[in-house]
């Protein structure tokens, strides 16, 4: 049997099935011309080609999705998205975390050996999503949302010295150096989110109930801040 994987937390779609290590089939989908994420209009039809190309939906006895952290909009797509499939299907779903499947891609590569993966995520506002991990892969804490000063501080705290990678790892590149870190460099595919590595993670991950599973946002959505900043102030 096989298990279908994606993720949606970062602005690129990405899904794949694989079966006992194997990568059936793997399908990515960048920004549209406008530099939208195209995740609305093209999850469906991508795990719909990669469930085909598979051997179709008899094969599949798992999903697993990426939980975040990431953006709001991406995750609340994607996580719905799996859950209606897991029940429609009747298949298992196990949830992944965003930063592990990066973490997973970076761990893979042989300039990696002895290394900590550092996956950072772009969290906008100035901001990165970051999880430190072991040479081993194993977390070693909690995702976090911070500053640029906060990550250059886990990175210069991480023993062996990190290997970072991820769009936010381009993006606060200067500090992480700065802090003794390693950056991929920018060409790496490493920098972006796999969907084979979320399979991987979800097959190693105990099934949950579909109405269980909620996203990581580590902080509230922006539409949710500007509401609270144009509510009226309360005078005493």
């Amino acid at each position: 049997m096989a298990t279908l994987g994606f993720d949606t937390a970062t602005a690129e779609l990405t899904v794949a099935v694989t079966a006992a290590g194997d990568v059936l089939a793997e399908r990515e989908a960048g920004t549209g011309e406008d530099g939208r994420p195209r995740h609305a209009t093209q999850l469906l039809a991508e795990v719909e080609r990669c469930a085909e190309a598979a051997g179709g939906w008899e094969r599949i006895d798992r999903i697993a999705v990426g939980v975040g952290p990431g953006s709001f909009t991406g995750l609340r797509i994607g996580i719905a998205t799996a859950r209606a499939l897991a029940q429609g299907r009747v298949v298992e779903l196990a949830p992944v975390s965003t930063l592990s499947a990066l973490a997973r891609g970076i761990a893979e590569l042989a300039v990696a050996e002895g290394r900590s993966p550092l996956p950072v995520l772009d969290a906008r506002r100035g901001q990165a999503f970051a999880a430190a991990f072991g040479p081993g892969g194993e977390p070693r804490g909690e995702p976090l949302v911070c500053s640029p000063e906060r990550l250059a501080e886990l990175a210069a705290g991480m023993n062996p010295p990190p290997l970072a990678a991820g769009d936010g790892a381009l993006r606060f590149l200067a500090e992480l150096e700065a802090a003794g870190a390693t950056v991929l460099p920018r060409e790496e595919i490493a920098h972006r989110v796999a969907a084979r590595h979320v399979c991987a993670l979800g097959e190693a991950t105990a099934a949950v109930a579909p109405d269980t599973i909620e996203p990581v946002y580590l902080r509230e959505p922006d539409a949710k801040r500007w509401i609270q900043e144009d509510e009226p102030s309360e005078t005493a």
